[in-house]
């Protein structure tokens, strides 16, 4: 993506020209949109490390459109704009972003040949649903913003541990 600085005209940044198509299967009805400093280095990380692609972009507005299978999210590079409060590392603090990754080993094996620090994991986690328990391995690592993202493999659904 060419270029450092997006747009100044947020209508203009709207309507800037890109590549590609809305998502496959269209649109998720949540997808957070994520403002990063660097948008060259989170596509690197968000594409590179952790196996999504660009649905759309608008390169002169510094946005991309990323999916990884059913997950969508966004990134644009930050403009001032959209933004409620100073934004200090790390960012998204109190959030973390859970994405299947099915199977989760060959991106683990894609951060630790890049280097990339794991923030917690992985380990094996059970969350009670009703009156099953569904189970998922999952790890916690940092984009290079600092935004907390859970990569999750199902381990299926049990019966609840005691019952």
């Amino acid at each position: 993506m060419a270029g450092t600085e997006p747009l100044a005209d947020p209508a203009a940044r709207a309507r800037s020209s890109g590549s590609g198509s809305a998502p496959q299967g269209g649109f998720a009805a949540l997808v957070p949109e994520l403002g990063v400093t660097d948008l060259d280095a989170s596509l690197r990380f968000w594409c590179g490390l952790l196996g999504f692609g660009i649905a759309y972009d608008r390169p002169a507005a510094r946005f991309a459109y990323l999916t990884r299978g059913s997950a969508q999210i966004m990134l644009y590079q930050r403009n001032g704009s959209w933004e409620t409060g100073a934004l200090h590392r790390p960012f998204g603090r109190g959030i973390n972003l859970q994405t299947n990754v099915e199977p989760l080993d060959p991106v683990l094996a894609t951060l630790d040949a890049a280097g990339w620090p794991i923030f917690e994991g992985p380990s094996e986690a059970w969350y009670r649903v009703g009156d099953a328990e569904h189970g998922q391995r999952e790890c916690l690592v940092q984009d290079p913003d600092g935004y907390l993202v859970r990569l999750v493999e199902s381990l299926g659904v049990r019966a609840p541990a005691g019952s």
